[in-house]
């Protein structure tokens, strides 16, 4: 716990443009918006599923 905390502390935002840059060289400007995309309805998709397994009235209300 210590340590994650130690690295997480140590990132600045020079840190975070290399980051950046390094993702613009490896996907290119066309690629990162589908990236998200696909990422968004992923997360969207998993919110959904466990909220189905959360509470089970809603699939009788339908």
């Amino acid at each position: 716990m210590i340590l994650s905390s130690i690295f997480l502390g140590m990132i600045g935002p020079w840190q975070i443009a290399l980051i950046v840059a390094i993702v613009l060289l490896l996907f290119g400007g066309k690629k990162i918006p589908e990236l998200m995309r696909g990422l968004g309805s992923g997360i969207k998709e998993f919110k959904d599923a466990s909220k189905e397994e959360e509470d089970p009235k809603i699939d009788e209300k339908k």
